[in-house]
């Protein structure tokens, strides 16, 4: 398989170190708009090479988005029109409802993937099987370390509560777990989430609890901060890879 990635980052450079070493994959292109974050990636790596988009496009199988919700938007019609798959990170961005809608009818047309990574929460299959009969309510609490919302705290301190809708919008870079968990199980508007900033903290935890005819479901993770990024959690840049590994592995484990 030949990859394509986008976003030269934490997340963009853990999945591209792993793809190296992976033998089912033969090439792997990197784009980043900051090309020293190319340039010092590409210098580790034994499968890469250095090009725009619309370049690598017709030589790859698979596109990983790994940038921001800006990059989602400028380049996934144009990838998913080419018929190539596509792993998108930034999934804050579907909740534009057209832009999901858009990009689903094509995929289909196409007779390719989109794929969503749990990212760095727990408990996304729990709620995606949950979904498929009725769910009540579904509660993301997820706490932070002052440090990675640029936030200065004496004390711990809620700094959003709200629907996950609002809560994608005012912490775009942040809280792409509640964009995942809001389309696992009962939508936007009515997944609840909490923010706390906790001075102390040290970890990024995000905790879901959620019931339903299914019963009830509660599972907490707490991740360590990307060594690469403080922002993200690690977990995230693992749950990438694990998405990567699933898509050349003839075996599928998951709901």
């Amino acid at each position: 398989m030949k990859l394509g990635i986008i976003g030269c980052g934490a997340i963009g450079t853990d999945v591209a170190y792993e793809a190296d070493k992976m033998k089912e994959i033969e090439k792997i292109y990197l784009f980043d708009i900051k090309r020293d974050a190319s340039n010092k990636l590409f210098e580790s790596l034994k499968k890469a090479e250095i090009k725009p988009v619309k370049d690598f496009l017709q030589d790859v199988d698979t596109v990983f988005e790994a940038a921001s919700q800006g990059a989602v938007d400028e380049y996934a019609e144009e990838i998913i029109s080419a018929g190539k798959d596509m792993v998108i990170m930034s999934v804050g961005k579907l909740l534009d409802n057209k832009f999901m809608k858009k990009i689903e009818k094509i995929a289909k047309e196409k007779k390719c993937r989109i794929y969503l990574p749990s990212g760095a929460v727990c408990g996304i299959d729990g709620v995606l099987s949950a979904s498929i009969d009725t769910i009540d309510e579904v509660t993301l609490v997820t706490t932070k370390p002052a440090e990675s919302l640029d936030k200065k705290v004496s004390r711990r301190k809620v700094v959003y509560e709200g629907n996950a809708r609002h809560a994608v919008k005012k912490f775009p870079m942040n809280i792409n777990v509640a964009a995942s968990l809001a389309l696992a199980g009962i939508g936007f508007d009515e997944t609840k989430v909490k923010i706390v900033v906790d001075p102390v903290a040290t970890r990024i935890s995000h905790k879901i609890l959620a019931h339903g005819r299914f019963g009830r479901l509660r599972a907490e993770v707490e991740n360590m901060p990307n060594p690469n990024n403080p922002r993200s959690s690690y977990m995230a840049s693992l749950s990438a890879i694990a998405t990567l590994k699933r898509i050349v592995n003839p075996i599928q484990i998951g709901a």
